[in-house]
């Protein structure tokens, strides 16, 4: 693949406009607290529980502890894990794709409890529960 030097040129703009927002100059994981602990080039530090980011919740401590951060401080790599996370997308909140993210939030709704759900349970109660699953021909 061939790339013009309009494109490229394009491309480092990009970069540079990304940049604007913040970027990685250190990275480590914090094993007391299970979090990825990201020193940003504006003197602030972003930590981030290791299980909320997609395919670090199983990894193993001394996986998660090498990482690498890429030359422009916009991606940091797990070379054990074949793992790479995209800076701007982990300070907008997004520690995954969009269905993994999805995934997690249905989980998490699933376990959400109120007043409303806890009468709505018990009223289901009332009537016998869950219907049965009736098994298709």
């Amino acid at each position: 693949m061939v790339i013009s030097e309009e494109e490229f040129k394009a491309a480092e703009d990009r970069m540079h406009k990304q940049r604007e927002a913040g970027y990685a100059i250190s990275a480590r994981y914090d094993r007391r607290s299970s979090r990825i602990v990201i020193g940003l080039n504006t003197d602030g530090q972003v930590a981030i529980p290791a299980r909320k980011i997609e395919g670090l919740s199983e990894a193993p401590m001394d996986d998660l502890a090498d990482i690498e951060i890429s030359p422009s401080g916009l991606g940091l790599h797990w070379p054990r894990l074949d793992i790479d996370v995209y800076v701007p997308s982990l300070l907008q909140g997004i520690f995954g794709s969009k269905r993994w993210m999805a995934a997690q939030l249905g989980s998490a709704g699933g376990k959400a409890k109120s007043p409303a759900k806890a009468a709505a349970a018990r009223e289901n109660g009332r009537k016998g529960g869950r219907p049965h699953k009736v098994a298709a021909n």
